[in-house]
């Protein structure tokens, strides 16, 4: 596997765990009551989650002559 296909694997990855993360916190600020804790965990994760879905972008753009053998 190369550097390139590692890295596209590894951002996919740590998007969807962030998401997941912010679906987790919204489920436990409805479900206990959490106060802005929660929620702000919720916000950050969501964010943090577009933030790497953009930088895939610019990865994938950037290195698009590169192969992923």
């Amino acid at each position: 596997m190369s550097l390139k296909a590692f890295h596209v694997v590894f951002i996919t990855l740590s998007t969807l765990l962030a998401v997941g993360f912010g679906f987790w916190s919204l489920h436990d600020h409805q479900m206990h009551g959490g106060g802005a804790g929660a929620m702000t965990l919720a916000v950050l994760s969501f964010a943090v989650a577009v933030g790497l879905v953009i930088y895939g972008i610019w990865f994938l753009k950037k290195l698009k002559e590169v192969s992923f053998k």
